[in-house]
């Protein structure tokens, strides 16, 4: 959808010999579940100081004082919570704008609208809107299904494992149905709601100027990736077909309704566990890999190549918490051995009082981990994997990379 009032004014003032060039107002539209809310802290920004690859990233993310920037020619509208708790944030974009309790009120946290409105207003001239919509733990086989994705499809094998638990099929249907693209119709009708006020989000707007949806950046996936009832072959290939399916008939369903054509998509690739390389086991690679590439898919299709992208986030997962978590993980295992006089294990004949537990613990812990680690865990931490470890260093990346792409697809070079 575009304006194109400015185009006449643009030319008039040219003929008059003034030489304006109009600026259209550039709109992205952001979408998906947890982690496009963004669980990453403010508090652990000085982290991302400690690696040169991410130290510059961090110098763009802070003002003079050292406050979190506030980019004067971004603004945003950040629209999640959940029913009655349903509500709306607004504002020049800073950080803040990740997951919140109150959606109307500032949080502590950023997820990758940040770095990626700030990436894009280095790269461009024009004004920018971003229009956030995003919840947690919501799927695109249903809270997501566009319109022309069709019903969600019972296959009889469900029907049959619903009945044998004695489940009423028919109020299931019903349900499912009535949720069935709940929210993807909350998404589109918040982006028509600003759109019908853009001057309310964005004071500088100027309707003489017109707006132009840009692109849109869709990051979702866990609730699908672990959907074993909706996809019964994953981790086989084709397992996620159905996911690329559905994503597809997202683009072209979006495009429709706001009625953008031309508007670029950039897919944010599930990489929650990091490279598949690095996998410490091989339990989870078929799945975790089906899935990525049936999210990755439709940006290789001749309808959408050129105009869809699809980033893999997996690299920039954090090795270094990952590493620390497990051998964590280690840790209380040990700590459980003992209290359980394992066979294979100290404490097997039951002669270790609980300070000898607690001091033998204290050294093999010390052995797994360094302290310097230890104090990088704490400081670049604050959320669990599935939420990338709520880490701004991995979520600063991502958006980066998420702006990038978008850049690229709309023939910008990067700055």
């Amino acid at each position: 959808m575009e304006k194109r009032r400015f185009l006449t004014c643009a030319v008039s003032l040219a003929f008059m010999g003034v030489g304006l060039q109009a600026k259209p107002l550039k709109i992205y539209i952001l979408a998906g579940q947890s982690n496009m809310e963004g669980h990453a802290q403010i508090r652990t920004f000085d982290y991302m100081g400690e690696d040169p690859k991410t130290a510059p990233i961090l110098k763009e993310m802070r003002g003079p004082g050292g406050a979190p920037r506030v980019c004067d020619n971004v603004w945003i509208s950040y629209y999640t919570g959940g029913g009655d708790n349903l509500g709306e944030g607004i504002g020049k974009l800073t950080a803040g704008f990740g997951a919140r309790r109150n959606p109307a009120e500032a949080g502590d946290k950023i997820g990758p609208e940040f770095t990626f409105g700030i990436y894009v207003d280095k790269a461009v001239d024009e004004p920018i809107l971003i229009i956030k919509t995003a919840w947690g733990g919501k799927s695109l086989n249903t809270d997501f299904r566009s319109p022309s994705a069709g019903p969600y499809p019972f296959s009889e094998d469900q029907l049959q494992r619903h009945k044998d638990r004695g489940k009423d099929v028919e109020q299931l249907k019903a349900d499912k149905a009535k949720a069935t693209g709940h929210y993807y119709r909350l998404m589109v009708d918040h982006v028509k709601r600003v759109l019908g006020d853009i001057k309310r989000v964005c004071p500088a707007y100027d309707a003489n100027e017109g707006y132009v949806i840009s692109g849109l950046v869709w990051f979702q996936g866990w609730n699908d990736m672990v959907d074993g009832s909706t996809y019964p072959d994953r981790g086989k290939p084709g397992g996620y077909d159905a996911y690329s399916e559905c994503l597809g008939h997202f683009i072209r369903d979006v495009r429709k309704e706001l009625e953008a054509p031309d508007m670029k998509v950039v897919i944010g690739v599930m990489g929650v566990g990091g490279p598949l390389d690095k996998y410490t086991s091989d339990r989870y690679k078929p799945i975790h890999g089906g899935f990525r590439q049936a999210m990755a898919a439709p940006a290789s299709t001749p309808e959408f190549k050129g105009n869809v992208a699809a980033v893999e986030t997996a690299p920039f997962w954090d090795m270094r918490i990952k590493a620390v978590e497990e051998a964590l993980g280690k840790v209380k295992q040990m700590a459980n051995f003992l209290k359980s006089k394992h066979k294979d294990y100290p404490n097997k004949d039951g002669n270790m009082s609980a300070a000898d537990q607690a001091e033998y613990i204290k050294k093999y812990r010390a052995e797994l981990i360094s302290a310097d680690d230890e104090r990088a865990f704490k400081e670049g931490r604050s959320n669990a994997g599935y939420h990338y470890y709520g880490s701004a260093k991995t979520m600063a990346q991502i958006g980066k990379a998420f702006a990038e792409a978008m850049l690229e697809l709309e023939g910008r070079v990067p700055r």
